[in-house]
């Protein structure tokens, strides 16, 4: 089984604290197989883990559109913010891509209503559903609301610096390729441990 973190950040983000390396090497630490690295409005960190470590990185970006944020996984070229969400997720699919939306129904960051949501699914491949800065009930909301549009889920640790990596994870088949990795992640074991979500304010 790997162990997978689909949701991450590092210093090529504006607000991430580590380094590539930094990332690396905290990812043997905590054995874990597969890290997608989703900076900020930007692929350039991700593209390069991907050259450093071909075997453990995911291609990612987190996107601010014009509504809320949306994650793409499986990227070979950046998605430009502040488009419309549905010219974005277009796009993360034009190259193969999966979408992912973080932290959906938290009020403290950007956000899709649940309307839009709805109006959204059929562009929607995973729906983030633990993450450990967001409100018990907001994780909770979108855990029923992926539930009823039958998405797959995720737990992501939104880690901001090395140190935060290792507290949640999914654990799940190999796969092969963007399109098995959506319909082996529907049969994931999301992992949270007693340290998630502590040590920093959202």
């Amino acid at each position: 089984m790997l162990r997978v973190d689909l949701h991450l950040h590092s210093n090529y983000s504006h607000d991430g604290r580590s380094s590539l390396q930094q990332l690396i090497d905290r990812a043997r630490e905590c054995r874990l197989d597969r890290i997608a690295l989703t900076d900020h409005n930007t692929i350039d960190g991700a593209l390069s883990l991907v050259r450093m470590e071909p075997e453990l990185a995911i291609a990612g970006e987190e996107i601010k559109t014009r509504e809320g944020e949306i994650i793409g996984l499986f990227m070979t070229s950046r998605v430009q913010p502040y488009l419309a969400p549905e010219e974005a997720m277009d796009l993360i699919h034009q190259m193969d891509g999966l979408t992912y939306i973080p932290h959906p129904l938290d009020r403290h960051r950007a956000h899709f209503r649940p309307e839009r949501m709805v109006e959204l699914a059929g562009r929607i491949d995973i729906i983030e559903t633990y993450n450990p800065w967001c409100e018990a009930a907001a994780n909770r909301a979108a855990a029923q609301l992926a539930d009823e549009l039958g998405k797959a889920t995720a737990t992501g640790s939104d880690s901001h610096s090395a140190d935060e990596l290792g507290r949640s994870w999914m654990e799940m088949e190999e796969y092969s390729g963007a399109g098995d990795f959506l319909e082996k992640l529907r049969f994931a074991r999301h992992v949270v441990t007693a340290s998630s979500g502590t040590g920093r304010r959202a």
